[in-house]
Order: C-alpha cells, then structure tokens, then sequence
C-alpha cells in the first residue's frame, strides 16, 4: 500500500517542493511491485503444486429413437408397457447411452411423451468404454387409444447424475399413429399382434352373445363342456359358431373395406376397426370382422384363430378341446349369406393357398406371449 502522505503528495501537484530522491524511490518502490500483479500470480489462482492434466475422455454420447422411424404404434406401446423392463423387445422411446470413459458410468434416465404418456425412469448402468441400449415404455394415457388419425408429438429425455444434477435434456419429434394402425412387418412378421384387437370382454360383445342364445335350442352358449366327448363338442361347436353367425347377420352387418391408413409403411400398414366399432356402425372388412369373431369365441373360453392369406382373412375355432381341428369360416360373406356356405367358402379358399401363404394366429398362443387387448 502506498503511505498515506504519499498519495497525498503525488495527488497535490506540488511539484517545487518535491524531493528528487524521494520521487526515484517512489519509482524504485513501483518497479517492484507491477511483477507481484501482472506476472504469473499462481497464488491468486489457487494452483498450488503441479497442475492435473484434464481427462483425455470425452463426455458420454446420447443417441434417442422413437417408435419406429419416428412413428409411435399405440398397437406396440401397449404391449411393451405391459412387459417386465428386461424382457422387452419394443419400446416408445430408445435411449443409447455411450460411454467412452474408464470407469463406470451410473446415471438416472427419464423418458415421457409429453401430454400423451406418463414419465418412465430407469437408473442406467454403463460399463468403460462400452454402449448400451435402454427401451422405454412408458404407460400412455387413455387418450392414445381413442385417437383415429395420424397426429404430433413430443418426447422429453433428461438424463442427471445419481446426485440429481441435470446433464443432459433433450427433445424429438415423433407421430403418434391411430389407434387403428397395425404394422404387419415383412412377410407379416408381426401378425401376432392381430390379438390385441380381440377384445372378448366388450359390452358391445356381449350383447351379440345375448342375441346369439335365441339361435339355439336349449338357449346355452357354454363353450367346451369337458363331459362330453370330441364329437359332441364338435357339434356344439357348429351349433355355437352358427348362433354367433346368425345374430351378427341379424345385425345387418355389410361388408365396408375401410383398411386405409396414412403415415409411413403404407405397403405395410392396415387399418383394422375395433370390434366394438364395427358393431357400433354395423359394418366390417374380412380382417375387421376376423376379430370380431375371435373375440366372442375367446369370451366363450373357445379357441380362436384368425387366419391370413393374401388379399383376405378368416376366422376360426377349435372344434373341441384339446383338438388339432378348426372351423372356419368365411367372415366376410356373414351379411350375405348362410353360415353352411360361409363354412365352404373358407374351406375352398383355404385350400387354394400353400402353407408357407397362410398366417394362423392362435389368441390363446398370442396371449400366451404377452399380447393382450388393447383398451
């Protein structure tokens, strides 16, 4: 610090009265002290010892996909929701994680589509130098499955420490696809999934049962009855398959192929109705009415099946339990003829196909594998 009477001094002006050899002091004293200030002052800045080298290792990567090239089919949302975390195959949203450090990476992964989906959090582990995969599914809000058109949306990622602090955060745009859509996949790869649209437990279901007693003698509808043998559980089954048959032509039920759809994969995407909405305007396609009937056989506790071939779909139900036989029928004839021809019709159309051109879908297989109906 300078003396107080120096500052003085030199703020004065007093320039006669200045001592020569005081000022050369004062220059001497000044000369000192510019190297403390604008030299290297290592003190100031807290660098006591050598200085770490920083870490050669770039920070981890993040690398977010959703759905499927950005499309979200609610059909594979709400299977993947529904799986344990370890044991899914599909997810809404994808999280890689790179992690080019040396030493474990331990981080806490929250995942949303904002205004559509709860949020998912999963604590995600990393080993050096590796990457990792983390599929998200989180539950969707009622409001996925009573959308009809192809519509926006955003999902939220961000990513904090185990402490809690924010390192990353970011956003995607995704399409949210009608509810309605199924991805069938190449050579139907994924045809299993036509079982989330046999939905058995629907009022509207079983209201047609309740009109189906009235096309059977004894009014009984009882699926298999174990008492009795093979051959009188394939009777009742005709007797009940007819029923159903009967009171859905009651209906009035036309042939409408509404299938289209829009989004990606148009070669590869379908529009199927929800039985319930089908009853409800009293119209359905073959792949449409195909899970109809599978629907009201599985409320029965019976074996359906929808078959696929090109160009059409067919419904079936296995003619007693425990057997290796089908009835099938040819669904989209039910407003337009008898079930005898509806039965024929199938068995020709059927016939004229190679095995590797039919897709048969079992439900109780499908649910077997963890595919339910969708809400």
């Amino acid at each position: 610090m300078f003396p107080s009477d120096s500052i003085f001094m030199l703020h004065s002006g007093m320039t006669g009265s200045v001592n020569s050899r005081f000022l050369a002091a004062v220059l001497v004293w000044l000369t000192l002290l510019v190297p403390a200030f604008g030299g290297d002052n290592s003190l100031d800045r807290g660098d006591v010892g050598p200085t770490k080298p920083s870490s050669s290792y770039p920070g981890p990567g993040y690398k977010i996909q959703a759905g499927m090239d950005g499309e979200i089919y609610p059909v594979f949302a709400n299977y993947a929701s529904l799986q344990k975390r370890d044991e899914r195959s599909f997810s809404a949203v994808s999280v890689t994680v790179s992690n080019p450090g040396d030493t474990l990476l331990r981080e806490r992964i929250a995942v949303r589509v904002l205004g559509w989906s709860d949020e998912e959090i999963q604590v995600a582990e990393v080993a050096p130098g590796a990457t990792h995969t983390f599929l998200f599914a989180p539950a969707f809000l009622p409001r996925l499955y009573k959308n009809h058109e192809i519509v926006a949306a955003t999902a939220q990622v961000s990513v904090n420490d185990i402490s809690g602090r924010l390192i990353y955060e970011n956003t995607v745009p995704v399409r949210i696809r009608s509810a309605e859509d199924i991805y069938w996949g190449d050579g139907f790869k994924y045809a299993e999934f036509i079982a989330s649209w046999v939905t058995p437990h629907d009022l509207e279901l079983e209201a047609v049962l309740a009109r189906a007693v009235n096309y059977v003698p004894d009014r009984r509808l009882p699926g298999y009855e174990d008492w009795k043998n093979a051959d009188q559980q394939e009777q009742e089954t005709w007797r009940e398959a007819k029923a159903i048959f009967m009171a859905l032509k009651g209906q009035g039920l036309a042939y409408v192929n509404s299938y289209s759809t829009l989004g990606g994969h148009q070669d590869l995407s379908e529009r199927i109705r929800m039985p319930r909405v089908s009853l409800s305007h009293s119209s359905a396609n073959c792949i449409d009415a195909a899970v109809m009937y599978a629907s009201l056989f599985e409320n029965l506790g019976m074996d359906a099946t929808v078959v696929i071939v090109p160009g059409h779909a067919y419904a079936g139900v296995r003619v007693a339990r425990g057997s290796e036989k089908f009835l099938f029928i040819d669904v989209a004839l039910t407003g337009r003829t008898t079930f005898e021809l509806a039965v024929a019709s199938a068995d020709r159309g059927l016939a004229r196909h190679n095995a590797a051109s039919v897709k048969r879908i079992v439900i109780q297989q499908a649910r077997a594998a963890g595919i339910y109906p969708m809400p």
